[in-house]
């Protein structure tokens, strides 16, 4: 069963600075039919203007997970982290017993456009951690896993039985991905646009999947996506 999530259909706030939209409950917006799936509770697609940001701020028992889609984003935390963030870079913060972390677009000029995802940890009250790679040689026609439990494949490791796919498809590509037993997907089209199950995603566009055996992701014109994998 395939469920779509339109990207007009997502909260939208936008504060001058931020234009933010939102695929589940979050802040101001409040959806009880999407307040998140499974562990994964929050995806916000966020631009930023030059030389504007989210200052100082707290953060716990949250699997917090940011991915550049263009432009740069200078991060700092509590934990002593500093990082400028580029297309393709993910940063993972495990928050567990409480962190604080700011973030900027690292231009004066230039918008920043990112993901913002949050993800329920397996346990509260973890040791706060920090970690960052880079996806943007990530391999066209390909899934490449980005996060996962046990870091395997040189992957991310998370707190969650989460596996994070960055993908990616030229046109006229195609992928299949199969799913396991008590398994639960959830694709985000970041952009171009994704054929699946006889349903047509456009950038911004999600979808649940569940009590299928396979998912094939076909696309006209190229895609770049992410793909969650979820308990």
């Amino acid at each position: 069963m395939i469920k779509i999530r339109r990207s007009n259909e997502r909260g939208h706030g936008n504060h001058g600075w931020l234009d933010s939209y939102h695929t589940f409950s979050f802040a101001d917006y409040y959806d009880p039919e999407h307040s998140g799936f499974r562990s994964l509770r929050v995806i916000n697609e966020d631009r930023v203007l030059g030389a504007n940001g989210f200052d100082t701020h707290p953060h716990r028992d949250f699997e917090i997970i940011s991915y550049v889609i263009s432009g740069a984003l200078k991060h700092e935390d509590s934990m002593g982290h500093a990082a400028v963030m580029k297309a393709g870079d993910m940063q993972h913060i495990s928050a567990g017993t409480g962190i604080e972390h700011s973030e900027f677009n690292n231009s004066h000029s230039d918008p920043v456009h990112f993901l913002q995802i949050w993800v329920v940890p397996s346990r509260k009250g973890l040791t706060p951690s920090y970690s960052q790679a880079s996806f943007s040689g990530a391999k066209v026609g390909e899934l490449t896993l980005a996060c996962s439990a046990d870091g395997h494949a040189g992957s991310i490791k998370i707190n969650q039985d989460v596996e994070l796919y960055v993908g990616k498809l030229a046109p006229i590509g195609k992928v299949t991905y199969p799913i396991h037993q008590k398994r639960h997907i959830w694709i985000q089209l970041i952009a171009g646009d994704l054929e699946m199950g006889g349903s047509r995603l456009s950038p911004g566009d999600g979808a649940s999947v569940e009590n299928e055996s396979k998912l094939q992701l076909d696309s006209e014109n190229g895609a770049h996506f992410l793909l969650f994998d979820l308990n």
